[in-house]
């Protein structure tokens, strides 16, 4: 199976982004450890080379073409497609893209997959309607099945931003800074006609083509309104413990061509796994699988951490 308001923080400067160098295995930083642990988010600025997000871009654009050829567009002529990562070559990259992996493993570890993922194109609207409330944790079930406070982390999702989405207005995504720690958000409306009243705190994430940023799934979130003439191009992956089901209804068969050329890092972050003790973490016999290829790449790197619980 293993064949193979701007209140931002600029991870890391333009120069190491776009570092020839970047593995993907280069360790965060205690402070960025720290920082994410506060905010619940990160903004990486030029965490996309311009050739990158270009043939990200050119990818999504066919994405749209189909899905509005296949009369799917949204009645605004949106679309928010998941399960896209055999849509085209140029997706799988993105899964240990080398300015932002160290963020994905760095903070879940080396047992993850990637279970959630969409792609998101906003045109332009000339009429925002009636305003609305969307303000949400991501995680469903996860919301209500588990009572603890503040519930656990479970999974972190990180957004390639391939518009200039730098000023607001641009249905860029809104934030409230720190509330991944809060279980509720106060303000909802009770009723229909109730006003609509933005939380305290809230902003909204002002990038620029080829930013990313990464969020706690607690965090809480909404979309807003793209009033501008930029048309909102975003792409989403969301990663998890590869112990907690699939949430997107596309699975990728291991055994098809695009998938066996594949490295064994990137099959497992899509799903691959010779068995269901695997998953876990360990062997049939209970030990760990030291063979899974993210804990294996890590090993090989000296990256593994007896201090931190999930990098052991």
């Amino acid at each position: 199976m293993w064949q193979q308001a701007r209140k931002e923080r600029d991870v890391r400067s333009e120069s190491e982004t776009s570092s020839p160098e970047a593995t993907g295995y280069e360790p965060i930083s205690e402070a960025e450890r720290q920082q994410f642990a506060k905010e619940g988010w990160l903004l990486i600025r030029n965490a996309l080379s311009e050739d990158m997000r270009r043939r990200v871009e050119l990818a999504v654009d066919r994405v749209y073409e189909e899905e509005a050829r296949a009369n799917r567009l949204r009645p605004d002529k949106s679309i928010h497609v998941m399960g896209f990562m055999d849509r085209d070559p140029v997706f799988p990259e993105l899964l240990d893209y080398p300015t932002t992996f160290p963020y994905i493993w760095g903070l879940l570890g080396w047992n993850i997959y990637t279970h959630h993922n969409h792609i998101d194109v906003n045109p332009p609207i000339s009429d925002p309607g009636k305003p609305f409330w969307n303000w949400h944790q991501d995680g469903y079930r996860q919301n209500s099945d588990i009572d603890m406070t503040p519930r656990p982390m479970l999974m972190v999702k990180i957004c390639y931003v391939l518009s200039d989405l730098s000023e607001t207005g641009r249905g860029s995504t809104k934030i409230i800074p720190g509330s991944h720690l809060n279980n509720t958000l106060e303000g909802r409306p009770e009723h229909p006609d109730d006003p609509i009243i933005e939380p305290p705190g809230a902003i909204e994430i002002q990038a620029n083509p080829g930013d990313a940023f990464i969020f706690d799934r607690r965090m809480w979130h909404s979309r807003s309104v793209n009033l501008s003439n930029i048309t909102r191009k975003m792409v989403f992956i969301g990663y998890t413990y590869r112990w907690i089901r699939p949430l997107d209804e596309t699975t990728y068969n291991p055994q098809e061509e695009w998938f066996q050329r594949l490295s064994p890092v990137r099959q497992q972050l899509l799903g691959a796994g010779p068995d269901n003790a695997n998953f876990w973490g360990v062997r049939q016999d209970g030990w760990i699988d030291q063979e899974i290829p993210l804990r294996a790449a890590l090993a090989s790197r000296g990256l593994l951490n007896p201090k931190i619980p999930y990098l052991r």
